[in-house]
């Protein structure tokens, strides 16, 4: 290998040390102490490229120093080197530079052997060891930082062939927090894109590990992100897409330009003038217009085949810069998470979501206070970590521990479903105190999900998670009209079953937690697969349901509502919850036959107090005779509908008896 060094070289020369209170100095030193400027501090080949850092420790007096421009430049550590303008010294920086040439030409040979000695050949774990303890035996005679040696070391060790071995570096990488700004620049250089999704699922990881995101092309003027998403969502093609698909895409592109209307050919129109949102959307804000065109691309990104079209249409980037621009709406934001998470689904589309920057952005929200903004970047980043994760999280599956990479073995799953009018996250809040938000923010044992702060932190080796699906008490509440008559509990039923045996929920021991309408529809679901056969390990496998107000027998509630259409038009869930109905009845019964038949573990809670429902409704939503499964446990608290799932703290006996019943289900399992 042929080395070429030059003045125009040496104009950037790392620096380790150096301290100054004033403008720019002049540092003279004698000729004898010239050696150490060659001093290397650490290389290795990766990749077919040689990295070299130099390290300026002392300087001859033909050189300046601009100690300004190191200040300016301190995140760098670099600093810049200029002659000095006499005719004598640049008589002496002539001859100065050819010895330090010669110098540095030496240090660089005695680098080279000792990377072909050492670097190049593979290293175990005892080695690793001994580099980041005391420096391998074979290092002794080399002036060389084995903190250097040990970054580089664990740098090459991430391109391991062994996947245990580059696990290890990856989490000792991630370990070391007494680098400087420097190294961790060069680290996040030279990680590759196994190892940076890595070091993003990495608990309280330093965000100095990950370059910032690339700069986006320029644009022309008078572009906006409102017409790029519409131009994003009318390239897309029409295949393939179902009917909120369609949708959402309609509303989206309605009140689109005539010239991308001639570009495409005509507009899609699937939903026409029946639909709601009747107003146009030249006179709707235009974060109102983003907001819908993200929702349809949240639709699209769930077809596979449209999530190529989307990355090749520059979505990516795009994406990128309403993540920029709307940075103070946690709604957009989480929408744009969502559809990364949905193309990260496809290992096609991983190289492209890496390269456009989105791991650091990431890698930030996963460490974000709010809990809905950190689970949808874990579930987006763990469907891009295919060396640990061999799960997928579809949309609508969110793990709520263990979100980062572990060691604790997972050994059992306790899965949350939601009820009407529920969600993944706030179902399973803590019960509402009477404080502000500032003062929730300082209060220790506060949690806005319990299943991820509590439980999490009483059985650490239990994988927790949440589902979410659109569930409306009348059709007015719809976010997609069009669809709500497929929302019964057999379609839903089918939807989600999908959705979990991609997460490789079935293959360890299950508890299911349901709030009202939820348990309805682990009932069938376990139904459901009780009878198939690619299914058959969830039911085996299930251990335990838990059941919080669910309206086994029916509710006054969907009798009321449909009495009063003026004020509630029911949905295809509220007409199946009416008390003593012939499927509720059916589906009570057979999943008896196999809880009892399988030794299934019950418990269920029933409200005792009336739920305010509106300004002029005040109803006992679910009562205890409808919420007694007839098996298992029933425990009366006095709470409302909504609050039963919502323990009040910690120590409170709802929680501890979930929690008592959780651990009894799984007996054996966890600790």
């Amino acid at each position: 290998m042929r080395w070429k060094m030059s003045v125009a070289a040496l104009r950037m020369i790392r620096c380790r040390r150096l301290s100054t209170t004033g403008p720019s100095m002049k540092k003279v030193l004698p000729w004898r102490d010239i050696r150490k400027i060659a001093k290397v501090t650490c290389a290795v080949v990766l990749g077919g490229c040689v990295f070299i850092t130099y390290e300026v420790v002392t300087l001859n007096r033909a050189v300046t120093i601009d100690t300004q421009a190191i200040l300016q430049e301190k995140r760098k550590s670099y600093i810049y080197l200029r002659p000095t303008p006499t005719k004598e010294q640049d008589k002496i920086s002539t001859g100065i530079t050819n010895k330090a040439r010669r110098e540095l030409h030496k240090a660089v040979r005695t680098f080279l052997e000792l990377s072909s000695r050492i670097l190049l050949r593979p290293l175990d774990v005892f080695q690793l060891k001994a580099a980041r303890l005391n420096g391998p035996e074979h290092l002794s005679r080399v002036d060389a930082d084995p903190h250097e040696v040990a970054l580089w070391v664990l740098l090459k060790r991430t391109r391991s062939n062994t996947r245990s071995v580059r696990l290890q570096a990856v989490q000792d990488l991630a370990g070391n927090h007494h680098w400087h700004d420097y190294q961790f620049q060069t680290a996040a250089q030279v990680v590759d894109q196994r190892t940076v999704v890595g070091l993003a699922r990495t608990h309280q990881v330093d965000r100095r590990f990950f370059l910032s995101p690339p700069l986006l092309p320029e644009v022309q003027d008078g572009f906006s992100v409102e017409d790029g998403l519409r131009q994003l969502l009318a390239s897309l093609p029409q295949s393939e897409v179902d009917v909120c698909v369609q949708y959402f895409t309609s509303l989206a592109l309605r009140e689109s330009s005539q010239s991308l209307a001639t570009q495409r050919g005509g507009l899609w129109c699937f939903g026409g003038n029946g639909l709601p949102y009747a107003q146009s959307l030249t006179s709707v804000p235009s974060e109102k217009v983003e907001s819908f065109c993200l929702q349809a691309l949240v639709q699209h990104s769930k077809v596979q085949s449209h999530c190529d079209h989307i990355v090749a249409n520059g979505g990516l980037q795009l994406l990128q810069r309403v993540y920029q621009l709307r940075k103070d709406s946690q709604k957009l934001q989480r929408n744009i998470i969502r559809i990364i998470g949905n193309l990260a689904l496809n290992d096609s589309a991983h190289q492209a979501i890496i390269q456009s920057g989105w791991v650091p952005v990431l890698a930030e929200l996963m460490q974000s206070t709010h809990i809905m903004q950190a689970s949808h970047a874990a579930r987006a980043l763990a469907n891009l970590d295919r060396d640990t994760v061999k799960e997928r999280y579809q949309d609508g599956v969110y793990v709520l521990h263990p979100q980062c990479r572990t060691s604790q073995p997972i050994k059992a799953d306790v899965l949350f479903v939601h009820g009407l009018l529920g969600a993944a996250f706030k179902t399973w809040r803590q019960k509402d105190c009477d404080v502000t938000e500032e003062e929730k923010a300082f209060k220790e044992d506060y949690t806005e999900c319990w299943p991820k702060s509590w439980l999490a932190e009483d059985c650490p080796n239990l994988r927790v998670l949440s589902v979410e699906y659109d569930s409306h008490l009348s059709d007015w509440r719809s976010k997609c009209p069009a669809e709500n008559q497929r929302k019964s509990l057999a379609y839903r039923s089918r939807e989600l079953l999908k959705k979990l045996k991609s997460a490789g929920v079935g293959e360890r021991p299950v508890v299911w937690v349901a709030h009202s309408m939820g348990g309805l529809l682990v009932k069938k679901m376990l139904l459901d697969a009780a009878n198939d056969p690619d299914l058959q390990d969830l039911m085996k496998n299930t251990k335990g349901i838990m059941f919080y107000s669910v309206p086994h027998h029916g509710t006054f509630m969907a009798e009321y509502s449909v009495n009063v259409r003026y004020l509630l038009f029911p949905s295809v869930e509220v007409k199946e919850l009416c008390r003593d109905s012939p499927a509720l009845r059916d589906l009570n019964e057979n999943f008896l036959d196999i809880a009892k038949d399988r030794d299934i573990k019950v418990l269920s809670f029933a409200e005792t107090l009336p739920t305010t429902i509106g300004p002029m409704i005040k109803i006992q939503v679910v009562p205890p005779q409808s919420a007694d499964l007839g098996i298992g446990d029933l425990i009366q608290v006095d709470v409302d509908h909504l609050n039963i799932c919502k323990p009040e703290k910690k120590d409170s006996f709802l929680y501890k008896r979930s929690l008592q019943f959780i651990q009894d289900a799984l007996q054996g399992y966890v600790s």
